[in-house]
């Protein structure tokens, strides 16, 4: 059914492409204009410029969710990627409408545990331990039925701020942690939470049991998933060192999405809005080696240059977010415009019956967060 909609979408699309940036940034503004307080536009901090500055909230996606349930409007319009969209679904009011500009918009590492995947791990886990004493965690980062999963066996949702306290609570309710997708946010939190690596395995789920024979497995106190962030995996700790070569007293802030070996050569660990924050509030004439997203980076550069901050990118290599890059002008401005006539085009719906338990565990986290 979504192949088919994507399909009739790339179509109906197609007179947009024609067309440049400006002129689908104007066509984007009067539709947007004449929805008024029906439409609320939501952007992550890695879409490109072009299309952030039409967001009337940005930042992270589950605080830009919350926003916009809060809000008035009707249609909430996501510049993100696909399992942002099922959040501000699972989290919005029966009467709001959530659209995706592109579908195409996914997330490589979302799509590194998939449902089945994950219930053949479970499944393989319990026969080696009882699975009551383990404790399913997914990143945000994941599709909803994933969240649903999580919810029908006692387990949560942690974001990048947040994965200290939710695996904390996880530890008062069972022996093991399950972890997902991102096997570095898992293994850098539980690593500054004392556990030693020792104590972590990953998880294959290309290879039987993950791999794993079953004395790693009974010993381990984390089961990490083999996912990682296509783009964080780019930053190497010899970048961190080069650049420290160079500039002594510079600063170094990454985002707990890198591996582990970047990470404890960085003088800061955090979120993007860590992130952010950290970098807003340090003295004048300071220079920060930044591990996360280009858009995001190049933003905080101009943002900040008056006050002679030097705010560099990480690897000499670009490496953007293929995905978060694929919401365009003009796919917002087809968006937008049908919006504009009560046609409502790339609709998120997450099920009912998944929402229900997504929703559960994203309680659960905002209850100990």
């Amino acid at each position: 059914m979504e192949a088919r909609i994507m399909a009739e979408a790339a179509i109906a699309i197609q007179n947009y492409m024609d067309l440049n940036d400006e002129a689908c940034q104007a066509r984007a503004l009067k539709a947007k204009e004449s929805l008024g307080s029906k439409l609320v536009i939501l952007g992550h901090h890695y879409q490109r410029e072009e299309v952030i500055r039409f967001a009337d909230y940005s930042g992270d996606s589950l605080k830009l969710s919350r926003q916009a349930a809060a809000s008035d409007a009707k249609y909430i319009v996501f510049c993100g990627v696909h399992f942002m969209a099922e959040v501000a679904d699972i989290l919005s009011r029966p009467d709001q409408v959530v659209v995706l500009p592109d579908l195409a918009a996914g997330c490589s590492m979302a799509d590194m545990a998939d449902l089945a995947k994950v219930e053949r791990a479970w499944k393989e886990l319990g026969q080696i331990i009882d699975t009551q004493k383990i404790i399913p965690v997914t990143y945000i980062n994941s599709a909803a039925n994933l969240k649903a999963f999580c919810g029908r066996h006692g387990g949560i949702v942690c974001t990048s701020s947040n994965a200290r306290a939710v695996l904390n609570w996880a530890f008062e309710q069972g022996e093991k942690v399950l972890f997902f997708p991102d096997q570095h946010l898992g293994r850098n939190t539980a690593y500054k939470m004392g556990i030693p690596l020792e104590q972590m395995v990953v998880w294959n789920f290309l290879r039987s049991r993950g791999g794993l024979i079953p004395e790693k497995i009974r010993d381990a106190k984390i089961i990490l998933w083999q996912g990682h962030c296509s783009v964080h995996q780019m930053f190497q700790p010899e970048h961190i060192d080069r650049f420290l070569e160079r500039y002594p007293d510079a600063k170094v802030i990454s985002h707990p999405e890198n591996s582990f070996e970047v990470c404890q050569k960085s003088h800061y660990i955090g979120s993007t809005e860590y992130i952010i924050k950290t970098i807003t509030e340090s003295p004048p004439n300071t220079r920060w080696l930044v591990g996360t997203e280009l858009n995001l980076v190049n933003r905080l550069h101009e943002r900040f240059k008056h006050e002679g901050k030097f705010i560099h990118f990480m690897s000499p290599t670009v490496c953007m977010c293929s995905t978060m890059f694929r919401t365009d002008p003009q796919h917002l401005a087809w968006s937008l415009e049908n919006l504009a006539q009560d046609n409502i085009v790339n609709q998120i719906k997450v099920p009912e019956k998944d929402a229900e338990l997504a929703r559960l565990t994203l309680d659960r986290m905002l209850e100990i967060s």
